[in-house]
């Protein structure tokens, strides 16, 4: 955090002692798009945010897609890598985190479930004898130094790293599939299925590499600063990024979709590959413009809003506990689950806020939102799988229902073109495109003054703000090279 006080400190003595305020372009109104922007008007910089909705946020804001009152939460919900950001953390605002007792259940067939628990030693207790000494030795090195661990996720992996053995400890395990960690070090199948339920956030095949990573991360992290719900929905995240980027004298336009480049000293684009050729297209090299297209859109969502006359009726009374629920039982199953996002028995991520946040729907009601992967772009109907899913672990759920709304990928694409196919990560999050993503040059596009700052961009998927932040560093310094 010390850093980045630093550096847009610098930035903006830098930019007063010139005789004009450069000006920069954010196109999109997502976290990053928002955190691109506040980094900008931090150095001095004069920044409009242009955003094709009525609202801004991106996959982090909310609205009533069920009936008047239930607020549901259009993307992420609950946000273990925002309250873990070091950008977030930096900033002179308040965001009104909500902790669950517990950051996520995993129930099982046999009427109990799994918790990953804020305690190490609760953790533990959850699992067999000797599956929890191996957990133990697992998550604590990475608990340990968590922030520090965070520091080195949310950065461009070509950097050198400031904990390089930090680093090369988490790595030499997060590189393996997720399959083959669970089985090699766990032998009971509570300790395997919440691993497994943890791998299958990365989108990819738990027998592929680095489905590990996002696994150890995300437990680490439940551990070390959990796994928090905003109160008012996701939108008061963003909300409060806006507030704070009109404060610093930023600007916000609505209902403004942007068809080609704007007109500023940088333009920074929170879009994809495919959304930047839409619209800088004829002014990008062929070469860069083949890589782009060669960039590969992960798996969809299959999503449904719930409006609820009750809480879910779990049969594991705990999974109450938490906000994030994994529905796909054991490791075998979620790994069949992922391989090809086709089985008839998915894996079911589902949140629950409202058991928490009592703003999220009227008095003695409540909202919940579930989904699974499907192929990209699948137009088939996942709602009968997702709900025998829920049926399964929660009998009588359907008698809950008072309303749905159900958003197969296309919907998703509709509502955010960035959800190409129904991919939330803005693109595979395979070992290549951890690496270089979108392109060699990451933020950097061949056009001078054009930057990527979505989740396109390292660190990839989630609520971090982090990719928005290290792309505005980088139009820093193209413009102090303009000087």
């Amino acid at each position: 955090m010390a850093e980045m006080h630093l550096i847009q400190k610098g930035a903006l003595a830098q930019f007063r002692d010139v005789c004009f305020m450069p000006t920069a372009a954010i196109i999109g109104s997502g976290p990053n798009g928002l955190s691109a922007a506040i980094t900008l008007a931090c150095a001095g910089i004069s920044v409009v945010v242009w955003e094709r909705n009525s609202q801004i946020g991106g996959c982090c804001s909310t609205a009533e897609t069920t009936l008047p009152g239930f607020r549901h939460d259009l993307g992420s919900s609950v946000f273990p890598t925002g309250v873990a950001s070091p950008f977030f953390q930096s900033l002179p605002i308040k965001i009104p985190w909500i902790e669950p007792p517990a950051p996520c259940a995993h129930p099982l067939d046999d009427g109990t479930a799994v918790l990953l628990e804020h305690s190490l030693e609760d953790t533990i207790a959850n699992l067999d004898a000797d599956d929890g000494r191996k957990y133990r030795s697992l998550l604590e090195p990475l608990i340990q130094r968590f922030p520090e661990l965070a520091g080195e996720i949310l950065r461009p992996i070509q950097r050198i790293p400031r904990h390089p053995f930090l680093l090369a400890r988490f790595g030499l395990t997060a590189l393996l599939p997720a399959a083959s960690l669970a089985r090699s070090r766990f032998q009971g199948v509570r300790a395997r299925a919440l691993l497994a339920g943890m791998a299958a956030h990365s989108v990819l095949s738990l027998e592929a590499s680095p489905s590990s990573a996002v696994a150890l991360f995300l437990m680490a992290a439940g551990h070390a600063s959990g796994w928090p719900v905003v109160r008012g929905g996701a939108q008061a995240l963003s909300d409060a990024l806006a507030s704070h980027l009109e404060s610093l004298g930023g600007h916000i336009e609505l209902s403004h979709e942007v068809t080609r480049l704007p007109n500023a000293d940088v333009v920074l684009a929170d879009l994809t590959p495919r959304q930047l050729i839409q619209i800088a297209g004829p002014t990008l090299p062929r070469a860069y413009r083949r890589v782009l297209e060669r960039f590969r859109y992960g798996a969809g969502a299959f999503k449904i809003d719930y409006a609820l006359t009750s809480s879910i009726p779990w049969t594991a009374k705990e999974c109450s506990r938490a906000a994030t629920v994994h529905l796909g039982g054991t490791l075998e199953e979620i790994a069949a689950s992922e391989r090809h996002f086709t089985s008839e028995a998915p894996f079911v991520l589902l949140t629950q806020p409202s058991l928490f946040d009592p703003t999220r729907a009227p008095a003695g009601q409540h909202t919940a939102w579930a989904y699974c992967h499907v192929p990209n772009g699948s137009a088939v109907s996942r709602l009968e799988a997702i709900e025998r899913q829920i049926e399964r672990f929660a009998p009588g759920f359907q008698d809950c229902v008072l309303s749905r709304s159900i958003s197969p990928p296309a919907a998703l694409e509709r509502r955010n073109p960035n959800l190409v196919g129904g991919d939330l990560s803005g693109g595979e999050m395979n070992l290549r495109q951890l690496l270089l993503r979108p392109a060699p040059s990451l933020y950097r596009t061949p056009v001078p003054a054009l930057f990527l700052c979505g989740a396109s961009t390292p660190p990839g998927g989630g609520v971090h703000g982090m990719a928005g932040f290290h792309a505005a560093q980088a139009a820093l310094r193209y413009l102090s090279h303009q000087r």
